[in-house]
């Protein structure tokens, strides 16, 4: 019953994505069965034991709250302070939510406990008050395997892969001042002390097997983050012309983020014009543009907790110089062979050979760009991922190969967000112009 509700949900949802549009006042979430079928998923794959999730603490900056990741993807709750309780066995989810006081709920609003519909709505069997777990699980556990799957390995933000989080906690320690453990570290030992008897294990593995596939309606809420950023990166390239600055590109394609419902960018947005084409990950976004140079955009929006990753290069004056062009070719035909190359089955290193068998066949220098695979993209912009990736159909990843001369000022990188198909893959991010034709079309329309 819940699997054909999904279906009929799903082919619903798919009809109206493909028709809204861009400037709507509101677009559709996901439905209660996608997040149940996850959380039925998950404790399929675990078999027995108690898995327990918690939800991000509270708004640590100045943007709006995000959810922590995967305890969003198997409840679709955007509780601060929450913990998730799945007992395999039973097949049955448990929320426990913080209770807030009378001036907290003027302040910031109620949570779940104030919603007397909220164990339904969000197909839990019981919310509880977040005080009540640890008698909750101390009854639970004594008649459930001693195993309590809990997420030992990094978390993972919207702009940050669980390595990234990983290394820059180890930079972190580089001061001795500045070496705290992590929350995943803290919560591992505070159960350790407290519940001896149980085994701890990673439940992330099982975890990341499920988020590297994405379902029908995660893919459709992908099309229309597609569509919104393409639309948001070629508004920057119409608002590009000597003497602008960077930041100025950037405020244009936030605004189209906005106006569309996306809570703003995936990552930190990289607008570098000239010297700044070299530097992978600019972020300062500060400089003037010059004529004659290049623009380098990579920029995505993030929409119902999935992201896009788009990036484009493009002339500040709008027409490529001869040099510009032919490393331009370069990239962008290294870009199509590894395209043409994504199918189900696929390894990096066969994407690696076909991309150099195609550069032979045309006669053409790839100038060291060897090609393969990029990273997965889903509700982080460097989504979870196997170290030994294989491609799956329901996979969806950004293919970006790039050539940099940073004595020449110049720097090409040319980045879609595609879908694994059955037999190939779809581009999602196909709305911006990358051919260079398309692209100096485009830019004469400016007005300056």
């Amino acid at each position: 019953m819940v699997v054909r509700k999904k279906l009929v949900f799903t082919l619903l949802l798919a009809l109206f994505l493909l028709n809204i549009p861009l400037r709507s006042a509101a677009f559709p979430g996901y439905s209660p069965a996608e997040f149940e079928w996850r959380r039925l998923a998950l404790m399929e794959a675990v078999g027995q034991g108690i898995i327990v999730l918690f939800a991000a603490p509270g708004n640590s900056g100045a943007g709006h709250f995000r959810q922590d990741n995967d305890f969003f993807y198997f409840t679709g709750c955007e509780d601060a302070g929450a913990i998730l309780v799945m007992i395999p066995e039973s097949r049955s989810s448990f929320l426990f939510v913080p209770q807030k006081t009378e001036g907290e709920k003027r302040m910031e609003g109620g949570n779940s406990l104030d919603d007397p519909k909220a164990g339904e709505k969000l197909g839990m069997r019981a919310v509880y008050p977040v005080s009540y777990f640890d008698e909750f699980l101390s009854r639970i556990s004594a008649r459930q395997k001693p195993v309590l799957y809990l997420r030992l390995s990094p978390e993972d933000t919207v702009s940050e892969a669980r390595s990234e989080r990983a290394l820059f906690l180890a930079r972190q320690h580089r001061n001795p001042y500045n070496a705290l453990i992590s929350l995943n570290q803290f919560r591992a030992e505070k159960f350790r002390l407290m519940y001896p008897a149980l085994e701890l294990k990673d439940v992330t593995p099982y975890i990341d097997v499920l988020r590297m596939i994405k379902s029908p309606e995660e893919i459709a809420m992908l099309r229309l983050n597609a569509r919104i950023s393409a639309e948001a990166v070629k508004k920057a390239m119409l608002t590009s012309r000597p003497g602008a600055m960077e930041y100025e590109l950037e405020a244009a394609a936030v605004e189209v983020l906005l106006k569309n419902g996306c809570r703003g960018p995936a990552y930190p947005p990289i607008v570098g014009s000239g010297p700044n084409t070299c530097i992978l990950h600019y972020d300062k976004n500060n400089r003037q543009m010059q004529a004659g140079e290049l623009v380098l955009m990579d920029f995505g929006g993030d929409l119902n907790y999935l992201t896009i990753d788009i990036t484009r290069t493009w002339p500040v004056s709008g027409k490529f110089t001869e040099e510009q062009k032919k490393i331009y070719r370069v990239v962008l035909e290294v870009q199509k062979a590894c395209l043409e190359a994504l199918r189900p089955g696929v390894t990096s290193r066969e994407v690696q050979a076909y991309v150099e068998k195609k550069m032979e066949e045309k006669g053409i220098d790839p100038l060291g760009l060897r090609g393969g695979l990029g990273h997965l993209v889903g509700m982080s912009v460097h989504d979870v991922q196997s170290p030994d990736l294989v491609l799956k159909e329901g996979m969806v990843m950004a293919i970006e190969p790039g050539l940099y001369y940073p004595e020449k000022n110049l720097g090409i990188r040319i980045e879609d967000t595609v879908l694994i198909t059955r037999d190939g893959c779809e581009i999602l991010t196909s709305g911006v112009p990358k051919e260079i034709e398309e692209i100096e079309a485009l830019l004469a329309r400016r007005k300056f």
